[in-house]
């Protein structure tokens, strides 16, 4: 009998004979927990602007764009043109190269706030640069996160982002949750948490340790929060809290940089000491960036007389990754910007009139070119109302699975979209269309959830 034929007499799909292969090879079968599917994930074979096709052969619009990093959708031509260019000249040296100059130059000319720039190889290693670059500036050991805001991996960034009913303790001195098992308890001490956009109870936390604190790390627009922005009044009292008690103010815009010309933090009348930089900024490539006041990124200047925090990486700012990041941020400029907003914003104006006419309790949260969906009638406003119990996050499941293998749409995992600007109103009346068919779909059992929640 052939191989691909199992006991059944049905014939085994291309990605589910790859999996299987995958499982002999790779713990779980897969690299990155967010593109595991149950029974198999789905295996990509091409894609183009905003479709991707699989090995079975299915084309699928993508409205997840690799997490959020793909800001002009897949094999860009441009793009493409650069980096096979810069391929016949190298990849990598034990060399600096003109392509990092290049691309420095044009964020520091983007955001006013970018004086110096650094960079690295993802938005989780660009996080911990900049919160080791705080500890090294202030001579402070701990930092201070909102509950429920990720910043990539590293063990004290990641404390609290998924905390629980049953876990995180009082809103006005939130517990300190690790993620990880086996976190060691002097990373859950030096790690601070505070609800965020609540300015009263934050600046009290902050108050109780505000020696030992090096940096209050802040999220503009928080994904796993809620997708809702911080309001002017709470970035202003952090940024006037740092002033007073010597820690730095830093923002996490690996996802945000999208949301304006000049990032999430263009709408503030402050600006943050560093920000942590990645997903777009590269292109399609792995990239992360720290940037920020010459005088806080002088922790990093090899010409110091004492270097406060060495910093080296191999694959740091590899001429690949910079000529592709350059191309694509040159590519989104202010005219970019402006119109992928503004179709983002026709997409959810015409997903809430699907939303009436399914007479579904569903509201939208968002920013900029991302927008994110809540099995709520009204959109959460705070970490804890944003939370999922269980029912919620499996009718969330379906709805995705939903939306994937009927309607052949990608998303992001929370149930949220984030655009490129590959996408045109074709594609947001077939997401509208797509979405209306998806309310229907679970909308019996969302009422019963409902019903249930407000028993």
């Amino acid at each position: 009998m052939d191989s691909q034929i199992v006991k059944t007499g049905r014939q085994k799909s291309a990605g589910e004979a790859i999996y299987q292969k995958a499982c002999e090879v790779i713990t779980g079968g897969v690299s990155r927990n967010t593109v595991f599917r149950r029974p198999h994930p789905f295996y990509a074979a091409s894609a183009s602007g905003c479709y991707v096709t699989d090995v079975d052969g299915i084309r699928r619009l993508d409205f997840a764009n690799n997490m959020a990093s793909l800001i002009h959708g897949h094999a860009h031509p441009a793009i493409v043109s650069a980096v096979v260019e810069q391929l016949h000249r190298g990849t990598a040296y034990t060399m600096a190269t003109e392509a990092e100059v290049a691309f420095a130059g044009l964020l520091c000319n983007r955001v006013p706030a970018f004086e110096k720039i650094r960079f690295v190889n993802s938005g989780t290693e660009a996080v911990m640069t900049m919160i080791k670059a705080s500890r090294a500036y202030t001579g402070r050991p701990k930092i201070a996160k909102a509950e429920g805001a990720y910043h990539g991996t590293y063990d004290f960034a990641e404390i609290s982002q998924t905390s629980r009913p049953d876990q995180w303790g009082d809103i006005n001195k939130p517990n300190s949750v690790p993620l990880a098992h086996g976190t060691p308890r002097g990373v859950l001490d030096d790690v601070i948490i505070f609800p965020f956009n609540d300015v009263e109870k934050t600046l009290a936390i902050l108050d109780e340790q505000a020696g030992q604190i090096a940096c209050v790390i802040l999220d503009p627009v928080p994904h796993r929060v809620g997708l809702v922005p911080g309001t002017g009044e709470f970035v202003e009292a952090l940024y006037d809290w740092t002033r007073k008690n010597g820690a730095l103010l830093v923002f996490d815009e690996v996802v945000t940089l999208r949301v304006h010309y000049g990032g999430a933090q263009e709408k503030y009348s402050v600006k943050p000491d560093m920000t942590a930089l990645g997903k777009i900024i590269g292109g399609g490539f792995p990239v992360g960036a720290l940037a920020g006041r010459t005088e806080v990124m002088r922790v990093l200047d090899p010409r110091e007389a004492k270097i406060l925090f060495p910093h080296s990486g191999t694959f740091s700012a590899n001429p690949i990754t910079t000529t592709a990041g350059r191309v694509a941020m040159e590519l989104f400029d202010k005219e970019a910007v402006d119109q992928l907003n503004t179709l983002t914003d026709v997409a959810i104006g015409q997903i809430k009139e699907a939303i009436r006419i399914a007479g579904v309790p569903v509201s939208i949260t968002g920013a900029g070119s991302m927008f994110r969906f809540h099995l709520k009638p009204e959109p959460p406003k705070t970490y804890r109302e944003t939370y999922q119990p269980k029912e919620e996050v499996e009718l969330i499941r379906e709805l995705l699975d939903y939306l994937y293998l009927e309607e052949n749409i990608m998303m992001i995992n929370t149930c949220a979209c984030m655009f490129s600007t590959a996408i045109t109103q074709k594609e947001v009346d077939m997401l509208t269309q797509a979405m209306l068919n998806g309310f229907r779909f679970i909308k019996p059992k969302l009422e019963k959830l409902t019903q249930q929640i407000s028993q």
